[in-house]
């Protein structure tokens, strides 16, 4: 039996933009509370939040934001954050996420691969200053006109400036949208250098948010507390889309990840489900006040960005009170869940499993040379095809023509095992893609940046094996002649400001040369072998 499977077709696609869903759902349920922000203690109802949507998106038509324009959001979890982006959908600008992790080097390169034209943002978060860092690339930007400060008077110049616009003003910019308009840019990190922009539709992300909660039983009853971060698909298409689509509440716990506070409102909120990595339900199982919290209202969430460890989805349905947990898996490019457990299946699929083709999608398992479909319980490469395969990498056609064929499918480059019963495994990466703590990292991207070292002459980076995060990044590098003695500590100096936290490596090791085959290609898979071998890692 071939290796494929196709999708359950019932219920039908959501055929609507993602704003016309939500003033359906509004229209339906505006008594019942949309979104809490526990850090503030703001909430809102379903007409509450419908309102201050149109308010904040009469403020873009006010400030000429045309259909198609790129509009960017740089903020940690916030109410803001979720107005900016059903806002942005009522008016059809395209919302461009930012990492809240970005430094210099990746936010000029959003910025301008985007051609983004306004970007709202944190004025600052943790250690990162965002307003100096904007000052800093400004000039080197070539479209970006305006730039919004998130809880100052920009923000409220930005929803006041829509006052005088005719009142169907929002309306009649949505007449003019279509359910397969691009609205949103996410950019994933590049196996050339640079991170490239997945484009996707209302279509795409609207019902991959519906069908994701869907799979879990999502109801207007239910709660879902999101600590997983907004500018990634898991945040805002399977959390808030997640969520809106069925007129159930989004519970902000936290503008970034922490585990009590993640667990306190849970208890307090009484939620119902709850999304994470493995590494963030490992952090708030052994939280030392874990055992404090009540959360017997959780029946459900979804565990996704890695294997799930049989002992964590264990605790989930033992001490979590989630019996109906389940494992997803996808890709940016696909909008981003193709593969998902049912809430009622087994141990063992829960976690040797990444669940079955989604609805409407179809998945099959092919030879990565010859591109025939392998037979079920053979490994090669996982592609899906489907509403949920984005439009296509912005403003680059290249590189999208390289990742889906002319049929259609997305090729992921994950190796995969369609088991007899239709439920795939994840066994390998055809790529050198390193996952730390749920976050995707392809190697060349750090290599190109630490080529500008000017004491570094080659550099290769590796995942090597991490007890906390799975994987931990590994620089290898070659110094130029005459070049002064480079360490850990000096390579992190470097990275600091300039690159996300997660991808400035842990180890670096300095070597006169790389293990190489006999045509000349870097044999990173040895690479691995020596350094978890010299460093003492399992």
């Amino acid at each position: 039996m071939e290796s494929y499977a196709a999708g359950e077709t019932s219920p039908p696609l959501l055929e609507e933009t993602i704003g016309a869903n939500l003033e359906r759902i509004a229209a339906e349920h505006g008594g019942r509370e949309a979104l809490v922000e526990v850090a503030t203690g703001r909430r809102w109802t379903y007409a509450e939040l419908d309102a201050d949507v149109n308010t904040l998106a009469r403020g873009l038509l006010a400030a000429g934001i045309e259909k198609g324009d790129r509009v960017g959001i740089w903020a940690p979890n916030c109410a803001e954050w979720t107005l900016v982006q059903y806002a942005t959908a009522k008016v059809g600008a395209i919302i461009v996420n930012v990492n809240p992790a970005y430094r210099t080097h990746e936010l000029a390169f959003a910025l301008n691969q985007s051609g983004l034209r306004l970007l709202v943002s944190a004025e600052r978060f943790k250690s990162s200053d965002y307003r100096s860092m904007v000052t800093d690339v400004r000039t080197d930007t070539h479209a970006l006109e305006r730039v919004i400060y998130i809880g100052t008077r920009d923000w409220d110049d930005l929803l006041a400036g829509g006052r005088d616009l005719p009142a169907d003003a929002v309306q009649q910019r949505m007449g003019t949208l279509q359910p397969g308009d691009a609205i949103n840019i996410q950019y994933t990190s590049g196996t050339t250098g640079y991170p490239k922009g997945a484009t996707l539709s209302h279509r795409n992300i609207l019902n991959n948010g519906y069908f994701t909660t869907e799979t879990i039983n999502f109801t207007e009853q239910d709660r879902l507390c999101i600590p997983v971060p907004f500018y990634h698909c898991f945040g805002m298409v399977m959390g808030n889309l997640g969520c809106t689509s069925h007129g159930a509440c989004m519970v902000i716990p936290a503008p970034g990840f922490d585990p009590s506070l993640t667990l306190k409102a849970v208890q307090d909120e009484h939620c119902t489900g709850v999304y994470g990595v493995p590494t963030m339900f490992i952090a708030m199982q052994n939280a030392p006040d874990f055992a404090t919290y009540d959360l017997s209202t959780l029946r459900t969430g979804i565990m996704a960005g890695s294997i799930c460890p049989v002992e964590v989805m264990k605790r989930c349905i033992s001490d979590m009170h989630m019996a109906e947990a389940s494992i997803a898996y996808g890709m940016t490019e696909t909008s981003p869940v193709s593969c998902q457990t049912a809430p009622d299946d087994d141990l063992d699929r829960r976690t040797a499993t990444i669940g079955k083709v989604h609805p409407h999608v179809e998945v099959k398992v092919i030879d990565p040379v010859g591109g025939r479909t392998v037979e079920r319980g053979e490994t090669g490469e996982l592609c899906t095809r489907g509403y949920s395969v984005m439009l296509g990498y912005w403003d680059e056609p290249e590189k999208t023509a390289e990742a889906i064929d002319e049929d259609g499918w997305m090729h992921t480059g994950d190796l995969a095992v369609m088991r007899e019963d239709g439920y795939c495994n994840i066994v390998g990466r055809i790529k050198d893609m390193v996952i730390r703590g749920g976050e995707n990292i392809y190697p060349r991207e750090i290599e190109e940046f630490l080529y500008t070292h000017p004491d570094i002459e080659d550099v290769q980076v590796i995942g090597v094996p991490d007890e906390r995060y799975g994987e931990e990044l590994c620089a290898w590098v070659k110094l130029r002649g005459g070049a002064d003695p480079l360490d850990e500590e000096k390579v992190r100096e470097f990275c600091t400001g300039r690159l996300s936290h997660y991808k400035i490596p842990r180890y670096v090791m300095v070597v006169d040369e790389f293990p190489m085959t006999v045509t000349g290609k870097i044999r990173k898979v040895q690479m691995r072998e020596e350094t978890a071998h010299r460093l003492g890692l399992a």
